[in-house]
């Protein structure tokens, strides 16, 4: 028999899904996948089944339906101040991660050089090696996940034909700096490069600090996709409705990829999500200051526990050192460790990076009910004897 394809056949099963079956195993609080334990705001559930129910039912456009697209310009007008044409900047796709694929399949041709932060979101590097890309990896790295200038200067060359820029940063809960935006700016201008934008968590920014899209920088409008996610933003993972604004020539690129991976998206969900992307700001600053709380929450509960709990500015997950609780081993053991011994999941950091050196740290998610983050803290404190 011939083999499969060689690229994504040597990757084994995504970490989420290995721990969250250990956690339903052994009956475990699962604080590791990173989705929300409470469906989203009831009115958006309501407009999405009345939606299906009146319909149509049928093939919406391949880009989009018009009001999903007009309500994403208006958002990037609302949030960023970006003017954008709704008809030839904004695509629709099934989900944020179908949207980076998009980007990459329609961008990259084989020998491409890309640039990837790590610790990497698990889909990043099998689509850029599937495209043909060459990945160049620059770390950041715990405990203070500072931005490496030179070896990020390093990393670009004649070859580079994009960067792939996550902030919020999963799994860092990292939001980059002005500063930082603006090093990363010059050097794709520098390089005549482009810039893919994962800011699916653009609206959980912690403590009154901003999300800065790298597509606001001076030059930057015609060299930036901005990807953005209705299942984060209005907590229903599930639903898959993701979004790319950029400026037209790249959107049309991108278009072409996107018409033979899914062509279209449900069009009463994105309906739902149009409806969602009009709400009040109040909702938009209540999602984050709720889940800072959780945060905060979960971060006081694990400190009393014992472990070094490393800064959080965005995202639902949070980072500890777990030696500072006694346990010796690598993050994998210690994962698996807490999962069947003291009943709580997380996922080793070590899964984000290509290598296993940095390896005595875990991603918690807390984007959960507060008696379930409660819990947690309390079998962790009873487990490794924390006050």
């Amino acid at each position: 028999m011939k083999s499969a394809n060689t690229i994504l056949s040597g990757y084994g099963t995504t970490v989420f899904t290995v721990m969250s079956a250990l956690a339903a195993e052994h009956g475990s609080i699962n604080l590791g996948q990173g989705f929300p334990d409470q469906d989203g705001p009831e009115d958006i559930r309501r407009a999405a089944a009345d939606a299906l129910m009146d319909g149509p039912n049928q093939y919406p456009p391949m880009m989009g339906i018009p009001e999903l697209r007009q309500a994403v310009a208006e958002a990037n007008h609302r949030f960023h101040g970006l003017e954008v044409d709704w008809r030839t900047e904004v695509m629709v796709t099934s989900g944020a991660t179908e949207a980076l694929a998009d980007c990459l399949l329609g961008l990259i041709d084989p020998g491409d050089e890309v640039v990837l932060i790590e610790p990497l979101y698990d889909s990043y590097l099998p689509m850029v090696r599937r495209a043909g890309g060459v990945p160049k990896l620059v770390r950041i790295e715990p405990p203070g996940w500072e931005l490496p200038s030179d070896a990020l200067e390093r990393a670009f060359g004649d070859r580079t034909k994009l960067i792939l820029l996550n902030s919020p940063h999963n799994p860092a809960g990292k939001v980059f700096s002005r500063d930082e935006l603006e090093f990363i700016a010059q050097l794709v201008r520098k390089h005549d490069a482009y810039a893919v934008c994962d800011e699916v968590y653009e609206h959980l920014v912690f403590d009154g600090r901003p999300h800065v899209p790298l597509i606001t920088l001076p030059g930057m409008r015609q060299r930036c996709l901005r990807i953005g996610s209705a299942g984060k933003t209005f907590s229903v993972t599930g639903w898959k409705v993701g979004y790319i604004t950029a400026c037209p020539a790249l959107l049309a690129a991108v278009a072409k990829a996107h018409q033979f991976v899914t062509f279209t998206t449900p069009p009463n969900l994105q309906k739902a999500a149009a409806y969602g992307l009009g709400k009040e700001d109040a909702y938009f600053t209540g999602l984050a200051r709720d889940l800072e709380a959780k945060r905060d929450l979960l971060a006081r509960g694990l400190a009393v526990a014992g472990f070094e709990v490393l800064a959080t500015e965005g995202t639902y997950f949070l980072t500890v050192d777990f030696r500072s609780v006694g346990f010796n081993g690598g993050d994998e053991a210690f994962c698996r460790h807490i999962t069947t011994e003291a009943g709580v999941t997380a996922v080793p950091v070590s899964a984000f990076y290509q290598g296993a050196d940095v390896d005595h740290f875990a991603r918690f998610c807390f984007c959960k009910q507060d008696r379930l983050l409660s819990e947690a803290v309390d079998r962790l404190k009873a487990h490794f004897g924390g006050a």
